[in-house]
């Protein structure tokens, strides 16, 4: 086998691969004893046929297809590996020339891992994420904790149903006055103001009764998800069986003590504080190394090869699918769920397929400009974590990691330093509204 290579525009390479004349001979002889049995010649029992006599009936092309698959299996990885390049999508395959008893040629059109062209990346300006805890924020995590613990209730009295009230309805749909999948329900709870029911459903309900029996006139949206829906008016038949209110605890000592361990609702207010700043903290260390990162993406060029982004896609696809079946939701009913195509789910996993790809290549060449090495004692380290996080031996998970995983982790943790180093550098400004915010916390104390 020889190998050429052809660098083309856009990171994109041809290799053209050469394979003897034996080696393809032999793919046609494995070819031919995987169809054999199920070609059949007359005056020969069913798989017993000779090659030969194939070959003259149906001519050598016969066995081409299966040869070729088993040529591409045996020999493009170690074309891969002999070009030297850096590959980052599927190949795509010509077949260039093929006869019998002649060397079989193929070309591998690749995409090759760009390098990006760095920018100014040290002292990048960006502003710094807000930590600062106003009087809002506390007075928005009490309202959760007091809608986590309010009560529900129900309403005995005769009174028309208003906003926030919690109905049970059953109802029936029709459009054209025949009845649709989807359209019937019984006992269903209905937050009214909630908007969990289209158009102005909720709102047609307010101002009735329990006992109350009415239609309801609503029109679907036109993007509605089941198309067969999309933009028809319909008529509800609905009934209320019950009605229910949210009762909200008093914020007060009492409530404190209840949630909490401090006696005082000034003692826990003060605490919830703490919490949030702690929790700010930690997401704007986080929010500050993202605004960083992408004020250098955005300083530096690369180009990236169309198949590197399809390829970033497929995994994408593959994880989103993952997700979304270990929720009980195949992929397939989702779209159908949502009315989207694959097609519709790839485009719009396009823009952060290139983010993520950009952000990689230029914090690898941070860590190439930078010289930056990791040490085996530090990979050493790393393995520690995941002993202990998977209850296995360093050892263990030193065995099941192979040279091109420690490769990996060598280069995950080189980007991570490329990080730190990157926001240790940068010129962090204060946030704009910081003024205003430090009076409003100072109107607190």
């Amino acid at each position: 086998m020889s190998v050429k290579v052809e660098n083309l525009e856009k990171s994109m390479a041809k290799l053209t691969v050469e394979v003897t004349a034996e080696e393809f001979d032999k793919a046609m002889n494995d070819a031919y004893n995987k169809q054999k049995k199920n070609i059949t010649i007359p005056g020969f029992r069913k798989g017993h046929a000779p090659k030969a006599m194939i070959e003259k009936m149906y001519g050598p092309s016969v066995f081409y297809e299966d040869a070729i698959d088993i040529i591409l299996d045996r020999t493009y990885p170690g074309a891969a590996k002999e070009s030297g390049l850096e590959i980052v999508s599927r190949p795509e395959i010509a077949i260039e020339k093929i006869e019998k008893g002649q060397p079989l040629v193929y070309t591998a059109t690749v995409a090759v891992k760009p390098e990006a062209e760095l920018g100014e990346y040290k002292g990048v300006k960006a502003e710094k994420a807000d930590v600062s805890v106003t009087a809002k924020d506390v007075d928005a995590r009490l309202k959760r904790l007091q809608e986590q613990n309010a009560r529900i209730i129900t309403v005995e009295e005769d009174r028309k149903i208003k906003k926030n009230d919690i109905v049970t309805i059953d109802f029936d749909g029709y459009i054209d006055g025949k009845a649709f999948a989807g359209g019937k329900g019984e006992d269903y709870p209905l937050t009214i103001g909630s908007h969990q029911f289209i158009d102005t459903f909720e709102d047609q309900v307010a101002g009735h009764k329990v006992g109350d029996e009415f239609e309801v006139n609503v029109t679907f949206p036109t993007e509605y998800h089941a198309k067969e829906l999309a933009g028809k008016p319909a008529v509800f038949k609905v009934k209320v069986k019950e009605l229910k209110v949210k009762e909200l605890p008093e914020l007060d000592d009492e409530f404190a003590s209840e949630v909490s361990e401090f006696e005082t609702l000034k003692e826990f207010k003060a605490d919830l504080k703490k919490q949030i700043k702690a929790e700010k903290e930690k997401w704007a260390a986080q929010q500050n190394e993202n605004t960083v990162v992408k004020a250098v993406v955005d300083n530096s060029k690369v180009e990236l090869p169309e198949p590197m982004v399809d390829a970033q896609i497929d995994q994408m696809v593959n994880d989103y699918a993952r997700r979304m079946q270990s929720q009980g939701i195949p992929l397939e009913q989702y779209l159908a769920i949502t009315g989207m195509t694959m097609e519709d789910l790839r485009k719009n996993m396009k823009p952060q397929a290139e983010t993520n790809i950009k952000t990689r290549l230029v914090l690898e060449a941070v860590v190439k400009a930078e010289n930056i090495e990791i040490s085996e004692e530090r990979v050493e380290e790393e393995i520690g974590k995941m002993a202990e996080s998977y209850k296995m031996d360093k050892e263990q998970i030193r065995n099941l990691m192979g040279e091109n995983e420690i490769k990996a982790m060598k280069l995950d943790l080189a980007c991570q330093e490329a990080i730190d180093l990157l926001v240790k550098n940068a010129e962090l400004t204060s946030p704009k509204k910081e003024k205003k915010e430090k009076k409003e916390e100072a109107s607190e104390e």
